[in-house]
């Protein structure tokens, strides 16, 4: 079974085909945010902060922290943000940029072992990120596509995935440090997108043997009710192989999904993460001698 160990200063956090799975918090992400982007860029991260914890407590066990703000100096923000975000948790992190140079400030601040979000198929891109994994002794998201784009045929996506684990070993980096991207397609879009993905996370962990993830929320782009389609992506893909995703914890049913998921999968033992998130309160006064409580005491005759 292969497991990729990620770690911070003092948690350590593993994705794995018999590990419980691992939900990867997305908010940190100025794409879209134009307030957080703001904030970022004129060095105020308190939403940032306050991002980081609620997703923590929602139920993330990583968080992916991205300073992608054009005409800003990604990497400063980046580094920053990373420090920032490991002062107020013990969650480890994945570094989430397409530029080099902000990928490896990241990397310098970083405490523990990190996931680098990301690398391609593209040999430009595999000389330059691949040694920035070594070097620093990390892991990396490989992405299945390359110089020709995102194909649809998954065939295509996983000859791109195979070539990029080849690849990093050349550098003397393990397929269990490699966690693949299968691409996910908006099904509104391309109807068999969902039997594509489960199809290659079949492949990928069957015949690569590395663990895999996800833009989770691409699937429902363009739906109503975008969040009941992602709660039912992600069980089946969890039951196709697929070990971890990068989505918002903040949807009740997702993360509702992803713990039922790993109940079935028999990655919760004694359902007992279940239990500790849905267990009803006991009422006032149960099991204290109150008025709600039952005293044992037999009625006379």
């Amino acid at each position: 079974m292969t497991t990729t160990t990620l770690s911070s200063a003092s948690r350590e956090v593993r994705i794995g085909f018999d590990q419980p799975f691992v939900i990867i918090g997305e908010r940190i992400n100025p794409t879209g945010r134009k307030i957080l982007a703001e904030e970022m860029k004129v060095g105020d991260y308190s939403r940032v902060e306050s991002d980081a914890l609620a997703q923590v407590a929602a139920g993330a066990q990583m968080l992916d922290v991205n300073a992608g703000i054009p005409l800003a100096d990604e990497p400063a923000i980046l580094a920053e943000a990373i420090q920032r975000v490991q002062a107020i948790t013990d969650v480890p992190l994945s570094i989430d940029s397409s530029i080099v140079e902000a990928l490896e400030a990241g990397l310098a601040v970083y405490q523990g072992k990190a996931l680098v979000n990301s690398v391609t198929g593209e040999d430009e891109v595999l000389e330059r990120v691949l040694p920035l994994v070594a070097r620093y002794n990390a892991a990396v998201v490989a992405i299945s596509n390359d110089e020709t784009g995102i194909s649809e045929d998954p065939n295509e996506r996983f000859a791109v995935a195979k070539k990029i684990v080849e690849r990093a070993a050349d550098y003397g980096i393990h397929h269990s440090n490699i966690v693949v991207d299968p691409l996910v397609m908006p099904i509104g879009a391309i109807n068999t997108a969902g039997v594509q993905v489960m199809h290659l996370v079949r492949r990928l962990r069957e015949e690569l043997e590395v663990n895999t993830t996800c833009g989770a929320s691409n699937v429902s782009f363009g739906l109503p009710n975008r969040n009941g389609i992602n709660a039912a992506f992600l069980t089946m893909a969890m039951g196709a192989g697929m070990t971890s995703a990068i989505t918002s914890p903040l949807h009740a049913e997702v993360m509702q999904a992803v713990r039922g998921g790993d109940v079935m999968m028999g990655h919760d033992p004694n359902c007992a993460n279940w239990i500790k998130a849905y267990r009803e309160p006991a009422p006032e006064g149960a099991g204290r001698g109150g008025r709600g409580g039952r005293t044992g005491r037999r009625r006379s005759a």
